[in-house]
């Protein structure tokens, strides 16, 4: 089990390592850098021989051991008291020279690299099927963009720096001290086995502990996005203590994760050095007693030496922490991207279609779903004709008008639109030729006009967004606001009515200009003087096109061609407004009830979607 893990660890690494590639350049450079301020640790080191040496004998040459050197002039004149010194200068600059590339050339790779993975992210959310949306809540997809993404590039970039720059300075450490006593160094080799052992125990505790930091990180984001986007429901509702213990709780056990990991840390890095340093004691007391014919100047070099290797080794332990965090949250990262995008096996594109609409044995049960929503659902809509949808809540209206578009993929019947399946239709092309206003209306943090031409429709001329916002009637209060078109709408468009948003939602609709139209509960936030407005502007808009109304209010529906009355996931009534009336059935009861409702002047047929 250990080495499977081992194995999907290296598998995940690997695979990440694969987004650096494209930044090669700027990470040689960078690892050069580093190369190069790992050679001046050892050099610093040994420095050290020439000033012990030079306490006793400060004339002395610098390159008396070097007779190629000692005719050259100048060179051979070069006292230790000026060269120690110097050596001490040149070595910092060099050492300045390897960190500022090492340090900066990576940055480059690190902060491309966060922003290669929050862009392949976000756009892998934009083809992503519906179905993943209702699965994952926003805070955790929010906080994978977010928080994985930095913790991903720290084990990618960061990692590497301190591998390569601590990893070669140990290599140069270890080579420099063979090289002046092989024999005491070999003591120091038989502390790596039971480092390794130390490393490996510690990095499962540190995978294990990050996961759980990154969940809980998406539970803090998840109740804040919450809270931020229904605050009104949470003053309306006196809900500010419930959401300040339910983030109270998240932030807490985040927080708890966070120590946990912290005082694996505290405990490991101590553990480590403690290894490290009685090796240490033991190599001193064995200088101390073979000290053999080295001069004063050899021995301390040597246990400068050997002094410098503790850091560096325990920096390369703690690595291990911050490779596990990055590849906890890689799994997070390609688990997503490796999701299916939406089905899209169609072939088909058509420049223009007439629009008729229509749906034969349609049957559709959610994935989760113990019954299905829709059962044996068929009925045709003519071009230009319009069709309405009426029923109690969760009767599948909504979710006939969502398999239209193919918001969700249907496996029992057909939906053909101008006689060929959709599932033919490739799915932009599909979408173009569909215009759909639900009661829930999206607006972005942006202008009207950028809010109206979305997305196709942002070439759209100023000209044609007026002529569509006066179609919908909504010029009528844009030209009020501060900036006319220009006016940013808020988030969701907060700064705005209910009624003004649906307004803009239909202008968007009608911009739009497609041949079907899905109105779901397109009025339902109008109020009756707007809804009055409104209901010339869509009976203009729904000639020549086919409409599908679902829960509309009763003038709509009495116009109807086609009224189907549904009835959990089945049409159990259908025809024309007069027609269902005498029928007296189960149309003819709700009519009733609404007309009790609203008195002598039913205005409205509202039936939940």
């Amino acid at each position: 089990m250990a080495n499977s893990n081992q194995q999907s660890s290296l598998r995940v690494y690997l695979r990440l390592l694969k987004y650096v590639m494209p930044y090669w350049m700027p990470f040689t450079v960078s690892l050069f850098g580093f190369l190069i301020f790992a050679l001046t640790q050892p050099m610093l080191a040994y420095v050290l021989k020439y000033f012990v040496d030079g306490l006793e004998n400060p004339d002395a040459s610098f390159f008396a051991n070097a007779p190629f050197l000692s005719n050259i002039p100048y060179i051979a004149d070069l006292k230790l008291l000026l060269a120690v010194p110097l050596l001490i200068v040149l070595i910092a600059l060099w050492q300045g020279v390897g960190s500022y590339l090492g340090n900066y050339y990576l940055a480059k790779v690190s902060m491309g690299l966060v922003q290669d993975l929050r862009i392949a992210l976000f756009n892998n959310l934009l083809t992503l099927p519906n179905r993943y949306f209702d699965n994952h809540n926003s805070g955790h997809l929010i906080s994978r963009i977010t928080y994985n993404v930095t913790m991903v590039t720290g084990a990618a970039t960061d990692a590497i720096k301190v591998v390569v720059r601590e990893g070669m300075t140990v290599i140069f450490l270890f080579a420099s001290l063979l090289w002046m006593n092989w024999k005491l160094t070999l003591v120091m080799v038989a502390i790596l086995p039971l480092i390794a052992v130390m490393v490996g125990s510690a990095s499962k505790k540190f995978r294990k502990q990050s996961k759980k930091i990154q969940v809980s990180m998406g539970d803090v984001t998840h109740v804040a996005s919450e809270t931020i986007q229904g605050y009104r429901v949470v003053r309306s509702f006196g809900g500010e203590g419930y959401e300040r213990h339910r983030f109270q709780v998240a932030s807490e056990s985040n927080r708890d994760k966070q120590l946990r990991m912290v005082k694996t840390n505290a405990i490991y890095t101590p553990s480590l050095q403690l290894v490290i340093y009685s090796a240490m004691a033991v190599l001193m007391f064995l200088v101390l007693l073979l000290r053999g014919d080295a001069t004063t100047g050899d021995l301390v070099a040597y246990i400068t030496l050997a002094g410098l290797l503790p850091k560096p080794i325990r920096q390369l332990s703690e690595v291990s922490s911050t490779v596990q965090k990055g590849v906890a949250g890689a799994e997070s990262i390609f688990e997503q991207l490796d999701e299916e995008p939406e089905l899209d096996h169609g072939t088909q594109e058509r420049e223009r279609v007439s629009g008729r609409l229509e749906v034969r044995n349609l049957s559709f049960q959610y994935p989760a779903a113990e019954k299905p929503v829709l059962r044996d659902i068929s009925f045709v809509a003519e071009p230009g004709q319009m069709i309405a949808l009426v029923g109690r809540s969760g009767s599948g209206k909504s979710t006939l008008a969502s398999l239209i578009p193919r918001f969700y993929h249907h496996e029992q019947g057909q939906i053909l639109l101008d006689g060929l399946d959709i599932e033919e239709y490739r799915l932009r092309n599909l979408r173009k030729h569909i215009a759909l206003v639900t009661q829930h209306v999206t607006l972005f943090n942006d202008s009207v006009t950028n809010n109206i031409a979305y997305g196709d429709l942002a070439g759209s001329s100023a000209e044609q967004v007026r002529q569509a916002a006066e179609a919908a009637y909504a010029a009528e209060f844009i030209d009020k606001l501060p900036e006319g078109f220009d006016t940013l709408v808020g988030e969701n468009g907060v700064l705005l009515s209910g009624g003004q948003r649906q307004r803009l939602a239909i202008a968007r609709a009608l911009l739009k200009n497609a041949p079907l139209l899905i109105l779901d509960e397109a009025t339902s936030a109008l109020d009756t003087e707007s809804e009055r407005h409104i209901q010339g502007a869509l009976d203009e808009v729904m000639k020549g096109r086919t409409t599908l109304v679902i829960a509309h209010r009763l003038t709509t529906i009495e116009k109807a061609d086609l009224i189907l009355v549904m009835d959990q996931g089945e049409i159990v009534e259908r025809g024309s407004h007069a027609e269902l009336l005498a029928q007296n059935g189960y149309y003819a009861r709700l009519h009733a009830k609404q007309f009790e409702e609203d008195g002598e002047s039913p205005q409205a047929l509202e039936q939940g979607a």
